[in-house]
């Protein structure tokens, strides 16, 4: 089987599962693992390099009114691959390649590939579409052991934060403007012991104001942008601070988004692990610093 994969977290999946040597093609964000770099990439980013937060929310905005694409689907680069199986999704145009766009490129190139759409909105999704892939590459037990593997690790998370006072927590999944956490990440906060105080689960994010996101009266803040990992989180972090849109005394956490938040794989079990760190250091532990830095 010959696979592209057009969204990072299915590129993950798909080499956790063993199917990495049958993956063909990735998008430039398919990062994990390493091995996904030696993949020809098929699909780019639209946007221009070099663009703040709030740069990057007002290109956003202005190409969708548009009408125009956010990604860029290499005809040319997947008529080269011979692809058996394509893998995309129709959950956000933000986030990848909609699948009406793999669709016509298919169809104009006359590949008879198959194409399987992944969109899950809550973490049950998620689990889901690993036994999906699994499915679709023969590697049915392996996914079984995967979810096995994530599910005692979320038991045990559970068990060290029952009882536990649970904090209220602001979670951004963007900062300029504040955008509410939507799909898995309120479910996130609340199997890691916490209290999201806006968004919720299995419903989109979505773009606030301060005076709403501050509504209600979080006490600590965890930054998790889109599109950004750890030392780009923890850079918008600090600046959310140096400007004075959060309330002062306030814990604010930078996480790494792209590995453990945004991208609906495996490692969402990392993100909740590290916020259960962030909320009960006494009973988890400290965070890791590879996945969670305090700013403030």
């Amino acid at each position: 089987m010959r696979i592209v994969s057009l969204l990072p977290s299915t590129t993950e999946i798909l080499f956790a599962l063993g199917a990495g040597d049958d993956v063909v093609g990735v998008t430039f964000e398919c990062d994990y693992p390493v091995q996904a770099r030696e993949r020809r990439i098929v699909s780019t980013s639209a946007l221009p390099e070099g663009l703040t937060a709030a740069e990057i929310d007002r290109v956003v905005v202005e190409r969708l009114r548009a009408g125009e694409d956010l990604y860029h689907l290499d005809a040319g680069a997947l008529s080269g691959l011979d692809a058996d199986l394509v893998v995309t999704q129709d959950l956000c145009a933000v986030c990848a390649v909609d699948v009406s766009v793999v669709d016509e490129a298919l169809a104009h190139l006359g590949c008879r590939a198959d194409v399987l759409t992944v969109d899950p909105h809550t973490l049950d999704e998620v689990w889901r579409s690993v036994a999906l892939l699994g499915d679709a590459t023969g590697q049915q037990d392996q996914a079984q052991s995967i979810v096995d593997g994530l599910m005692t690790r979320l038991d045990t998370v559970e068990r060290l934060v029952r009882g536990r006072s649970r904090p209220r927590a602001l979670v951004l999944e963007w900062t300029h403007p504040p955008f509410a956490p939507g799909h898995w990440v309120p479910e996130m906060v609340d199997r890691a012991g916490g209290v999201n105080v806006i968004g919720a689960p299995g419903e989109k994010s979505f773009r606030t104001t301060w005076p709403v996101a501050l509504a209600g009266r979080p006490e600590l803040v965890v930054v998790a942008p889109c599109g950004y990992h750890l030392d780009g989180a923890a850079d918008l972090a600090a600046t959310l601070v140096a400007e004075g849109e959060l309330p002062d005394g306030i814990p604010v956490w930078a996480v790494d988004a792209n590995a453990s938040f945004a991208r609906p794989g495996p490692r969402l079990v990392d993100g909740i692990e590290a916020l259960a760190a962030i909320f009960h250091p006494a009973a988890v532990g400290d965070p890791d610093p590879a996945m969670a830095r305090q700013v403030a």
